[in-house]
């Protein structure tokens, strides 16, 4: 009797050993799985690793850009396509600019639906997950981040703008073998979204020296040919760059004899308006008496300045401006 006893309290003693140790183990699988988890999130959102190079090429056929299409019931706002511009992704929380071709939209539900912001971040990151994309960020900007780079952004307040203190924001890249690199940053709260799709590409220079050829074709072909020829600021001095222009002007007028020219001088409308009407007359005739100098005959040219009387755009932005303050070159028939 003894004996069962004794060999039934063994038996218990041994079941709970086995059952203490097996809690320990699965406790501490459980601890390990928890450590993975959080190194791999915290891998791919350290911004001080993130490294473009380093990431696997996705093989997947991406479509044109901006590569994908919007959740059905949903639609975009006026977006914001530019062949070539700036845009700011969080990069450890740091806004940073990449430049290339940029897509920017708000996006809404159609009419008379409601917009979901689960159902617009759902479908996003399901679909970049499956063409090879890499999330590298998902948190809140702060503000000393938003003040840092907000004055370097040149679209900041247009359609699809985002990267304000505060707010949360989904990066991915798509590491891409067949179009290169892409970022596309999103964010959403219950009233819409925004989304944003960057294509990094190299800048190409595409200003070129004005030459006597062009100058000759536009006058031939269009009866006029307009010019940016550099003065000293709010003067008539020619800079050593606009004596170059004047230098291919003049071998157009000594090819032909026969042209006659008429030199317009015009600005944008930034101050005075007597004032922009003289110093463009006074451009105008700078520019006829440098290529006397070179010589040309005066019958041959004639000199006038409109100020901003005559503006080939509206002068609403710097970029516009800058195309107004110019010399035109009118063919005399």
């Amino acid at each position: 009797m003894k004996r069962v006893m004794y060999l039934a309290a063994l038996s218990v003693v041994v079941l709970s050993c086995n059952k203490t140790n097996k809690t320990e183990q699965t406790v501490v699988e459980s601890e390990q799985q928890t450590e993975e988890v959080v190194d791999a999130g915290a891998t791919l959102q350290k911004g001080s690793d993130f490294d473009i190079n380093s990431l696997t090429v996705s093989e997947a056929d991406l479509g044109v850009f901006p590569f994908l299409t919007l959740p059905k019931g949903l639609r975009t706002v006026n977006p914001l396509q530019k062949k070539y511009d700036i845009c700011f992704f969080p990069i450890n929380g740091v806004m940073t600019s990449f430049e290339g071709r940029l897509y920017k939209a708000n996006i809404t539900a159609e009419d008379g639906e409601e917009f979901s912001q689960r159902y617009f971040e759902k479908s996003l990151e399901e679909y970049l997950v499956s063409v090879g994309a890499i999330k590298i960020f998902d948190g809140e900007i702060t503000k000393e981040a938003y003040e840092r780079y907000t004055k370097q952004d040149p679209n900041k307040g247009d359609q699809g703008d985002m990267g304000y203190a505060d707010q949360q924001i989904r990066c991915y890249v798509i590491r891409s073998k067949d179009q290169g690199n892409i970022y596309i940053q999103f964010t959403a709260n219950n009233a819409g979204g925004t989304l944003n799709i960057l294509q990094e590409e190299a800048f190409k220079q595409t200003i070129t020296k004005v030459s006597a050829d062009d100058i000759q074709r536009d006058l031939n072909d269009k009866g006029k040919s307009i010019l940016y020829i550099q003065f000293d600021l709010d003067k008539s001095d020619i800079t050593a760059d606009g004596d170059e222009s004047v230098r291919q002007i003049t071998t157009v007028l000594k090819r032909d004899p026969s042209l006659k020219i008429a030199i317009e001088g015009h600005t944008d409308n930034t101050g005075n308006a007597a004032h922009n009407k003289e110093l463009s007359k006074n451009r105008a005739h700078a520019v006829m008496q440098s290529l006397i100098a070179q010589g040309i005959e005066k019958t041959r040219l004639s000199a006038k300045g409109f100020g901003a009387d005559k503006p080939l755009v509206a002068n609403d932005s710097e970029g516009n401006k800058a195309k107004n303050r110019r010399v035109e070159l009118v063919k005399i028939k």
